[in-house]
């Protein structure tokens, strides 16, 4: 059996009275991740594992934030496609873990649902799915609320 492991990493600005979608989910905040789709910052950190463990290059290749076709988009749609891209190459995926660093809100209470949003994209078990959080402890950017970070790491299979 042929399995690969894959790394992603995204960050987004965060602004006053936006949106806020993480794993598919609208958070309750007065901030918001900033970007050319929905900014779903994990769903992107998780599409770049995938992409990279397939040699599929990036999201940003895949995706162009000067594309109008995913302006506003659901990152669930992009994260949909990217596996539509593994399984033209005949990968599947096998796990994913995950880390979200940001000050608030809180994510341990959204995690189930993340879990099941991510699972029903790509076809597994909610219990192949692990995400995380951690804050900055106040320290850079992330600490003064300017912006979240994702990291992902993921193992595809040879179908």
């Amino acid at each position: 059996m042929k399995i690969r492991v894959g790394f992603g990493f995204d960050v987004h600005q965060l602004k006053d009275q936006h949106p806020f979608v993480v794993g598919g989910v609208t958070l309750d905040h007065d901030k918001g991740a900033f970007g050319h789709s929905d900014a779903d910052v994990l769903l992107h950190a998780i599409c770049d594992a995938l992409l990279g463990a397939a040699n599929l290059r990036d999201i940003g290749f895949h995706f162009k934030n000067t594309d109008e076709r995913w302006r506003g988009i659901s990152s669930v749609i992009l994260l949909k496609e990217t596996v539509k891209l593994l399984t033209e190459k005949g990968w599947q995926v096998g796990n994913i873990d995950a880390m979200l660093c940001l000050e608030a809100p809180k994510i341990n209470p959204h995690i189930p649902t993340m879990q099941e949003n991510i699972a029903a994209a790509i076809g597994i078990s909610t219990e192949d799915i692990s995400i995380k959080a951690t804050t900055n402890e106040t320290m850079g950017f992330v600490g003064r609320e300017e912006g979240v970070v994702a990291y992902a790491v993921c193992l595809i299979e040879k179908v």
